[in-house]
């Protein structure tokens, strides 16, 4: 008999305001509810520690802090770190697939090993987003990332600015590239080239040498950079370094022969990087908000994830076999008089982190 009723009960209540069966929390209906739910799961694959600290100290920690923002619950997120192996970075892809990821937002450590993870996992009904780099020749449905050519020309032109200032006359150049395998990095490269090459071929600048870092590594660019100077008899005026990982081993190289320090450019702008801006060991570096890049990227594979139409990418990138709608962020040239204004504010770094040792006096004291 009460089995009765309440099937009569659900009745009248179906025709009504209210519908039996529901077990949504907030009043939502249970179409409402739905759409909100994922299709399955979403995994973020990062690349290293060794090209930048920031894969660790920023993205990681800006993705965890999107997805829960868009009411994910652990179980529904993984993020890893391939830690510079791409056969790790196959391996932790594959296991997400059998986890139950439905998108893949990718940073690879190459394009060759990108571009396998990428065929095998939409083979089996998978998207994926290239996050930071771009998978050349393969197919990856969006991508999000710093416009690096822009980067590039910053990096160039603050340099020029570094050396019209110190006063150099015909001043000698290093420049040290990003990874060869890196499409970032090879799209970085056309950006800074674009505005030395006329110095260099007007004569204006002299080219002590241009070298690729392989896997943006820190030891491998002092190594570069030691010859460098050996080749050159210590006559370097200014470095072109295309990130602070880089930047750092140039820096060192110059103190360990208790040389001056000379303008020098970098990307990321990580905690060591500001301390150098502060003291002068670094000139300048360039920044993308990884806050607002990781929560576009993060914002978006949710909405791949819940079957919603994606939103945000406007632009488009070309791997050479494709057009990947795209995000991209603006960069933006930081010194020492805009630290607080951009990454301090950003919670990218902190005072805290900065400060400290022989630093800890550089910094404001209003901090």
């Amino acid at each position: 008999m009460k089995r009765l009723m309440a099937v009569m009960v659900c009745g009248v209540l179906a025709t009504g305001l209210v519908a039996c069966g529901s077990d949504d929390g907030d009043g939502e209906s249970s179409a409402q509810g739905d759409a909100k739910k994922l299709k399955g799961k979403i995994a973020v694959l990062l690349p290293d520690t060794k090209s930048s600290d920031r894969w660790e100290k920023a993205d990681r920690r800006f993705f965890g802090e999107a997805f829960k923002a868009a009411g994910l619950s652990s179980s529904d997120f993984t993020i890893k770190n391939a830690q510079g192996d791409p056969a790790n970075q196959r391996t932790q892809a594959e296991q997400a697939i059998t986890d139950g990821a439905k998108v893949i937002v990718l940073t690879n450590l190459d394009s060759g090993s990108g571009a396998a993870i990428i065929a095998d996992a939409k083979s089996q009904g998978v998207t994926m987003i290239d996050y930071d780099r771009l998978t050349l020749k393969a197919d990856a449905d969006y991508y999000v990332s710093g416009d690096a050519t822009e980067a590039g020309r910053l990096q160039g032109k603050g340099l020029v600015e570094d050396l019209d200032e110190a006063g150099k006359q015909k001043p000698a150049i290093a420049i040290l590239d990003g990874a060869p395998t890196d499409s970032f990095a090879t799209d970085l490269k056309t950006g800074y080239n674009e505005v030395l090459k006329p110095k260099f071929e007007s004569g204006e600048y002299t080219k002590v040498g241009q070298q690729a870092v392989p896997q943006w590594d820190g030891q491998q660019a002092l190594t570069i950079f030691e010859q460098l100077l050996q080749k050159s008899s210590n006559n370097i005026d200014g470095v072109l370094a295309a990130n602070d990982t880089i930047a750092n081993s140039t820096i060192s190289a110059l103190k360990a022969r208790k040389l001056p320090s000379i303008p020098t450019t970098g990307l990321d702008t990580t905690a060591g990087a500001v301390q150098h801006l502060l003291a002068g060991e670094q000139s300048m570096t360039v920044y993308f908000s990884i806050k607002d890049q990781a929560t576009k990227a993060a914002d978006l594979a949710v909405q791949v994830a819940r079957g919603e139409k994606p939103t945000g990418a406007t632009a488009t990138a070309d791997t050479g076999t494709k057009k990947v709608p795209t995000i991209f962020l603006e960069p933006q040239t930081i010194r020492k008089d805009n630290i607080a204004d951009t990454v301090i504010a950003d919670d990218f770094v902190s005072w805290e982190e900065v400060c400290v040792g022989r630093y800890e006096k550089l910094c404001p004291a209003d901090r």
